[in-house]
């Protein structure tokens, strides 16, 4: 539990420094809008996002009943439903995009290359297949021929 703190307390300082600079930037329409406090902040919303992805759960749904609700309701003492968090939840996509933008490291000249097949169909349907028509292409790996990318 400590590294959720530490998580916590990094966004939550990064959220301090940002908010106030995208609430310059937004753009308004002229009419008065009311900005509405949600259960939870921009910094524990950032968290849960995180925590999901090291976590790997594979739905967030299931991380978040499953996990969250039954395991960091000390830490997130303000839950809300699941509904009410999925609705809340794309507001945390531009501090999110902001702050790996931020503490993401210099290239050290070592990049590796990864060169698993994303096959895009089967053999078998490669003349019928128009999705990825003139991009996608044959080719061969360990496991045996592909239709797809390297």
């Amino acid at each position: 539990m400590h590294d959720i703190t530490e998580l916590y307390c990094l966004m939550d300082d990064f959220c301090k420094k940002f908010e106030p600079i995208l609430n310059a930037q937004l753009l308004t329409d002229g009419a008065k809008q009311r900005i509405r406090a949600t259960s939870l902040s921009l910094a524990e919303l950032m968290t849960l996002v995180v925590l999901f992805h090291q976590i790997r759960y594979r739905q967030f749904k299931s991380f978040y009943l499953h996990h969250v609700c039954q395991h960091l309701r000390g830490e997130f003492p303000t839950l809300p439903s699941y509904s009410r968090c999925i609705e809340i939840l794309p507001r945390c996509a531009i501090a999110l995009y902001a702050f790996f933008d931020t503490v993401k490291g210099e290239c050290s000249g070592l990049s590796i290359v990864d060169s698993t097949p994303l096959a895009v169909c089967d053999n078998l349907r490669i003349k019928r297949h128009r999705v990825f028509q003139g991009l996608a292409e044959r080719g061969k790996s360990s496991t045996g021929w592909f239709f797809g990318f390297k």
